[in-house]
């Protein structure tokens, strides 16, 4: 029985030696993360700093967006209504322009009919008054010259 019982120490020697050699390694490991939860725990509350101040500025980013695009939003109106205006103007230019064409045209045919065709002296004018809408086109003719 001498000779079963050594070669059952053998193999318990035999499985200790790798036993001891993964405590060992273990042990190694473990104080290695105790020296490192230090610096762990540091990222880890930075990590929850950066968090609280972005959950603080979430409420003053959506107050400037609120605020931005209220302002925006009247800008746009504010050229809407603009773009509004200088269309009813161009129209009236156009408008204008158009009647001052039909004048100067109606004026020229004047000009060049026969002079046998004139009336007397003693016979009224037929020229109309120009309108008011037209003295300002007239008068805004002559300031750009």
């Amino acid at each position: 029985m001498d000779n079963i019982e050594l070669i059952i120490n053998i193999i318990i020697i035999a499985l200790l030696i790798p036993t001891i050699l993964y405590a060992y390694r273990l042990n190694q490991n473990l104080e290695a993360m105790r020296k490192n939860q230090s610096s762990l725990a540091e990222l880890v509350r930075l990590l929850n700093d950066a968090t609280i101040k972005a959950e603080n500025s979430i409420p003053k980013l959506k107050t400037a967006t609120q605020t931005t695009s209220g302002e925006l939003r009247e800008v746009v109106d504010n050229a809407k209504n603009l773009k509004e205006d200088l269309m009813f103007i161009n129209k009236r230019a156009d408008n204008l322009a158009d009647r001052l064409e039909n004048v100067i045209h109606n004026g020229r045919q004047i000009d060049t009919q026969p002079s046998a065709t004139t009336q007397s002296s003693d016979a009224p004018s037929q020229q109309t008054e120009p309108s008011e809408a037209e003295l300002e086109l007239l008068k805004a003719l002559r300031s750009i010259k």
